[in-house]
């Protein structure tokens, strides 16, 4: 069965008219309940992580100081939200989504969660929506605990992830992938494993037919045992935050191949939301439903 963590606390209040579309994060679940693509039993509530498993990636100084809601405007501006303990509370719950999700994808080949994807988090500072890493924290979680052995994280966010390249910049045991919009934020790149820029308005053709001849090789070449897909929406045309111009059924036939790709190979994979930012919140639901959709497909379709 598919396994989606889900917790109130992912939903964060904000100030009216901010850009980020926090309300998908209450919206999502009820559609997919709506839609008949899940059921109440899919969804699971993760536990708060504890400190010392975060520790292992972000640095004590700057976790102390996010404890402590000690960061300054600058690092705040930076992170994008009004700093309150109820943010950091949310920071510990996702990754403890992830890494539960972690544990069931072993389990059961594939596992979700309605947030994280929080790429843009360094070890010591927070940026663009994202302040504690939240992949990164559960792949050394698993490094750690000795679950896997070689990690492939295969970030399709419109974004590099740049503060999840940072993190593993040095680290043998897990390759960062990167495909993204090559003018678009952040400006100055880190270095992934594998970066893949990508022309501003690049389409449905020339995204599936790169990523296609990329993944299988990567996969044969790095020999994973476990797999981290963060799966943003926001390569899709007209995203307030992208320059891509791939369609809605582009990105599902994105998650498909991704996830048909990993269960072929007989890899677990856990997946995270990462971003979306159409003008219309409905568009940015169906989006990430279409994810949930297709992992539903590929791995449980002979449930039913």
């Amino acid at each position: 069965m598919l396994q989606i963590a889900y917790h109130p606390i992912y939903k964060y209040s904000l100030p009216e008219g901010h850009r980020f579309p926090m309300a998908k994060y209450n919206l999502l679940p009820g559609y997919l309940l709506k839609e008949g693509i899940c059921t109440q039993e899919n969804f699971f509530e993760p536990e708060k992580i504890p400190a010392k498993i975060i520790t292992q990636v972000h640095t004590r100084d700057y976790y102390n100081r996010l404890l402590d809601l000690k960061l300054d405007k600058k690092e705040i501006r930076k992170i994008g939200f009004p700093l309150r303990a109820d943010l950091v509370d949310r920071g510990h719950y996702i990754i403890g989504g992830t890494i539960k999700g972690c544990h069931f994808a072993i389990e059961n080949g594939v596992s979700l969660n309605i947030a994280g994807g929080t790429h843009h988090a360094y070890a010591d500072r927070g940026e663009a929506f994202c302040l504690l890493n939240d992949q990164a924290v559960a792949a050394q979680y698993l490094l750690d605990t000795k679950k896997a052995s070689k990690i492939l994280i295969i970030d399709l966010d419109v974004h590099q992830g740049n503060g999840t390249a940072k993190i593993f910049e040095h680290n043998p045991y897990v390759f960062t992938f990167s495909m993204h919009g090559a003018k678009n934020y952040p400006f100055k790149k880190e270095k992934s494993d594998l970066d893949i820029g990508l022309d501003d308005g690049t389409g449905d053709e020339e995204y599936l037919e790169i990523l296609k001849n990329t993944l299988p090789k990567l996969i044969e070449k790095v020999q994973p045992d476990f797999i981290f897909y963060l799966s943003g929406v926001d390569i899709i045309k007209g995203d307030k935050l992208g320059r891509l111009a791939c369609t809605l059924k582009g990105c599902k036939h994105r998650d498909r191949f991704v996830f048909e790709t990993a269960k072929n190979h007989d890899i677990p994979v856990q997946v995270s939301m990462g971003g979306g930012y159409a003008p219309a919140i409905d568009s940015i639901i169906e989006a990430h439903a279409n994810t949930y959709k297709m992992a539903q497909e590929v791995y449980f379709s002979w449930q039913k």
